[in-house]
């Protein structure tokens, strides 16, 4: 019986992951990457549960600046299929982590190719671009620290401040690999970079629009998983000041409830995954 479940378990949770109708597969893998087996980024990002927390964190962040939140609205077709995006989101992340070097490299030019195509006029005028460089160092800022906060919550909360240093330090070449700039590589820098940026941050009916869509299930194989639990958990990941800024409210008194269940998540998801 047990080993059904966690079979059942593992196929749902993949299922989210792959596209099944293109025949899309977990990424295997390789020590030759771009990290390797004894890398702090193949430990922070090989837990499934703490990545979907981050990452809509990360994506609540993100939507905060005019210049990502233009991009995404003019070119995305995220209000029709949000899931198809943290899709393909999720498996460049895995590939550029797990994949070997060639396979890196080679999904870091192809998002490359995409940005490129990517620009127009913001709202005020003004214009933007995807492969705008500090445009880029936002997303990367976002992502990491979202990531590394959701790890140390949930699955590694005494993690030591030299392997907090080293994870920003190993994931700064894929940033620059895209063309971020400028691109921290200790945990204190890239907060310094987040509080920079804060002055150019705004919050309007677009990205409300944006966060209800993400924090929507529309995922096959959801219905699953506690996504409530996961969705709270996020929210309560954002710094204050972004919290304010959505509109969103503290945890309060539920916020054992959501911490506990989300670590609970975290653990079966481990163990039906091996």
């Amino acid at each position: 019986m047990r080993t059904v479940l966690k079979r059942l378990i593992a196929q749902q949770v993949r299922g989210v992951f792959n596209d099944r109708a293109t025949g899309e597969r977990p990424v295997l893998r390789h020590g030759d990457g771009l990290f390797g087996p004894g890398s702090v980024t193949w430990r922070v990002h090989g837990d499934v549960t703490t990545m979907m927390v981050g990452g809509i964190t990360a994506l609540l962040m993100q939507m905060l600046h005019p210049a990502v939140l233009a991009g995404v609205w003019d070119h995305s077709n995220f209000r029709a299929d949000m899931h198809g995006r943290l899709r393909r989101t999720a498996r460049f992340i895995a590939v550029t982590t797990y994949g070997s070097r060639t396979e890196a490299e080679a999904s870091i030019a192809r998002v490359r190719a995409v940005h490129a195509r990517v620009s127009g006029t913001m709202r005020d005028g003004r214009p933007y671009s995807a492969t705008d460089s500090e445009l880029l160092a936002w997303v990367h800022a976002t992502e990491t620290l979202s990531f590394l906060a959701s790890w140390m919550r949930y699955g590694d909360p005494a993690m030591s401040r030299a392997d907090q240093d080293r994870y920003f330090a190993e994931t700064a070449q894929v940033a620059r690999g895209l063309g971020a700039d400028p691109v921290p590589t200790t945990r204190a820098a890239m907060l310094d970079q987040v509080a920079r940026t804060r002055a150019q941050l705004r919050a309007d009916d677009r990205t409300r629009e944006v966060a209800r869509l993400v924090l929507t299930p529309t995922a096959p194989g959801l219905h699953a998983v506690p996504f409530e639990f996961v969705k709270q958990a996020a929210v309560d990941l954002l710094p204050p000041w972004a919290r304010r800024m959505h509109g969103f409210g503290g945890l309060g008194v539920s916020r054992p409830l959501v911490e506990g269940g989300t670590a609970a998540l975290a653990r079966t998801v481990r163990w039906a995954l091996g």
